[in-house]
């Protein structure tokens, strides 16, 4: 049997299943009922203690020789303790790695193309997924699997290249001193701070109903909502700011890796502002690159509707091992 994850700062997500990664058994845990991984485990197994091959957990934060600490939650994990407890080898991953590895064992239904291009075998593949944060991975081959390199390029630096976005800049700037990062524009909380510079331009005071949903709902999801819906022109630019950020940043990373395999958006964000990415502004920002904007027309661009990728990646390490 394998034991599998998904570790976030707010929920984990663990899956119980057989050597082929056939899924048995799954439960959902809220992580600040929890003092550590081991008693979400504990409560998961109970008095079942199935004889495990392997466990695979993707975490929401870096993993350093085995170690894991959790980017807003106070848990440290370490592979081989846990390994001990289970009676198996314990693998951890970056949430984004095992969120890339996910890419490769779901169906065709599980994508929006947003635009056609071969899907070379054992060719790179870039992976950005903008969520509470941003992550990106490349999955790479050699010739035989792939192999999910972790980074941790979300807080590499916001490099703007119009003048709204300099000015951009020069606003997160006034709210976060001299480093940027892209994660500051891509990201939830990006959505919302990209809607304060625009909100700052346009001069107008913001409406009661905003105001009111604002203040009664989730920030940045009633300001994409509203972009969406094309009720407010602050939102409206806003959203489309974040996908114009998002598409250079997304053929930014099919750059840095040659991702011949095309590129692939995942995390929480893409799907729900999926209309908004299947625009011909999109694209144009995603071939913006110069002298190679012939080859970024070339490459596979998709958006992974799967919120559960980060698990089903975690499984598929589980079983190669």
């Amino acid at each position: 049997m394998i034991l599998a994850g998904d570790v976030g700062g707010t929920k984990t997500l663990v899956t119980l299943c057989d050597d082929r990664g056939a899924v048995q058994r799954e439960s959902l845990y809220h992580c600040a009922e929890f003092a550590s991984l081991e008693a979400v485990v504990d409560k998961f197994l109970g008095g079942e203690r199935p004889a495990l091959s392997a466990a695979c957990f993707g975490v929401a934060g870096p993993v350093v020789a085995g170690v894991a600490r959790i980017t807003n939650l106070p848990w440290t994990i370490a592979a081989d303790a846990l390994g001990k407890r289970l009676g198996a080898p314990v693998a951890l991953l970056n949430d984004l790695q095992a969120t890339a590895l996910g890419m490769l064992v779901l169906p065709d239904a599980s994508f929006a193309v947003l635009q056609s291009g071969p899907l070379a075998p054992h060719s790179t593949i870039a992976v950005i997924a903008p969520g509470t944060g941003l992550g990106e991975s490349l999955l790479v081959s050699d010739g035989t699997r792939y192999t999910a390199l972790p980074s941790e390029a979300g807080h590499a630096d916001f490099a703007p290249t119009t003048d709204d976005e300099i000015d951009l800049l020069r606003f997160l700037r006034g709210l976060y001193g001299r480093h940027v990062s892209v994660e500051r524009v891509l990201s939830g909380d990006g959505i919302g701070d990209l809607y304060a510079f625009c909100r700052a331009r346009d001069g107008q005071t913001e409406p009661l109903w905003l105001a009111d949903q604002i203040a009664k709902g989730d920030r940045n999801a009633v300001i994409a909502e509203a972009g969406l819906a094309g009720k407010d022109t602050a939102c409206i630019r806003a959203l489309a700011m974040f996908v114009e950020l998002l598409a250079a940043e997304a053929s930014s990373q099919a750059l840095r890796g040659l991702a011949i395999g095309g590129v692939v958006l995942g995390g929480g964000i893409p799907p729900k502002i999926l209309a908004a990415l299947q625009t011909p502004e999109f694209l144009a920002r995603f071939h913006d690159k110069g002298r190679f904007a012939d080859w970024t027309r070339g490459l596979a661009v998709r958006v992974s509707l799967e919120p559960k990728a980060a698990l089903y990646g975690a499984i598929h390490h589980a079983v190669r091992q």
